[in-house]
């Protein structure tokens, strides 16, 4: 014959006398969000060629190539190059700020204010001033 399971026989929860298991949980939890990732050289190679195929992409599409073609200035070409590099910066930074909760604020506005000045700039470098 089946034994049934009544509610007098599950067996009771432990009541948390001890604050020690508290403090124990918590710490356990701490350590887990606060582990760092290990910086070793791997990491820094990674980090490095990710922006460099950012900074690569963003200047050929600025076009880098468009001294050989239509017999630009170069100083031109080299400036509108930096001038989208300082506003991919300012992406960056922004996008930074999403990872990094202590100042994502000020990055934020930071970055903000550094694609403001790179659009300012390319209105002046193609003589169409904002402020006259």
């Amino acid at each position: 014959m089946k034994k049934h399971r009544r509610s007098f026989n599950k067996p009771k929860p432990q009541p948390k006398s001890d604050s020690t298991d508290n403090l124990s949980e918590q710490s356990t939890t701490e350590e887990i969000f606060s582990e760092e990732t290990p910086h070793n050289l791997k990491s820094y190679i990674s980090s490095i060629s990710k922006y460099i195929y950012i900074i690569a992409a963003a200047a050929l599409l600025s076009g880098i190539f468009t001294p050989f073609t239509i017999n630009a200035e170069i100083t031109t070409v080299v400036y509108g190059i930096l001038t989208i590099l300082l506003g991919l910066s300012g992406g960056i930074l922004i996008f930074l700020a999403t990872k990094n909760h202590k100042f994502s604020s000020i990055m934020v506005l930071g970055g903000s204010a550094i694609m403001v000045i790179s659009v300012v700039i390319i209105y002046e470098l193609v003589d169409r001033s904002l402020f006259s």
